[in-house]
C-alpha cells in the first residue's frame, strides 16, 4: 500500500460523494483526525475498516489499497469481448462486455479463455417451438459438469445455468446470428457460433 496514493484517492472520493472528513469519520466510527492522517499519507486506514470504506466510497478494496481506481476503456458494451468468470469457492457466473476487475468471495477472478469446442463438449442444436433445444453428451456429475451454457447476441447474453445430476438438455430463446458458450466445471469455456 503507497500511503500518498491511497490518502490521494480516499481524498478524492470523498469529495466527489461531496462529504466532508467529519462526515467521513462519523460513518467509520473513526476520529476525524485519522481521516486527515490517511489522506495527508501520515497512516494508512486499519485493515479491518477497508471494506466499510470501500463500500462509503463506491469503490472496491483493491482500489484502496492500490490507490488507482481502474476504468475500463468505454466500447459501447459490445457484446463480442464479453468475458466469463466463475468464481471457485460458489460457483457464482458473472460477465462483463469488456475489461473488468472482478472479485467473489474475497478473491480476484480472472476471465475464462474460451476454446473452440472439442468433441467432448458439443451441442446439439434444434429449433423447437420457437426456441433452441441444445442437447450435449457431458456427464453432469458432481465433480465434472456443464455448469452454463449462454446464448451472445450482437446485443444480449442469455445464459441458462445448469446443475450436477441435471439431464443433459436445455431450452435456449432463438437468437439469430449468435455466439454460444459452454462453461464446464473441470475443462474451462468453450464457444461456437451457429
Amino acid at each position: 500500500m503507497d500511503a500518498n496514493k491511497t490518502g490521494a484517492l480516499i481524498r478524492r472520493l470523498r469529495m466527489e460523494k461531496g462529504m466532508t472528513q467529519r462526515q467521513l469519520a462519523q460513518e467509520l466510527l473513526v476520529s476525524e483526525q485519522a481521516v486527515s492522517k490517511w489522506e495527508r499519507a501520515l497512516g494508512c486506514p486499519d485493515t479491518s475498516l477497508l471494506r466499510a470504506l470501500a463500500d462509503l466510497l463506491d469503490a472496491d478494496v483493491c482500489s484502496i489499497l492500490s490507490g488507482e481506481m481502474h476504468v475500463s476503456r468505454k466500447d459501447g458494451g459490445n457484446m463480442r469481448r464479453i468475458r466469463f468468470y466463475v468464481c471457485p469457492v460458489c460457483g457464482n457466473v458473472i460477465t462483463a462486455a469488456g475489461d473488468a476487475r472482478i472479485s467473489c468471495c474475497g478473491r480476484a477472478l480472472e476471465a475464462m479463455k474460451p476454446a473452440p469446442c472439442d468433441d467432448a463438449h458439443q451441442l446439439r442444436l434444434t429449433p423447437m417451438d420457437g426456441e433452441i433445444h441444445a442437447a450435449f453428451d457431458h456427464s453432469m456429475d458432481k465433480t465434472h459438469f456443464i455448469s452454463f451454457i449462454a446464448c451472445v447476441g450482437y446485443d444480449r447474453v442469455l445464459l441458462v445455468r445448469l446443475y450436477p445430476e441435471q439431464g443433459g438438455e436445455t431450452r435456449l430463446p432463438y437468437l439469430p446470428r449468435c455466439t454460444y458458450y459452454i462453461g464446464c466445471s473441470r475443462d474451462g469455456l468453450f464457444t461456437f457460433r451457429s
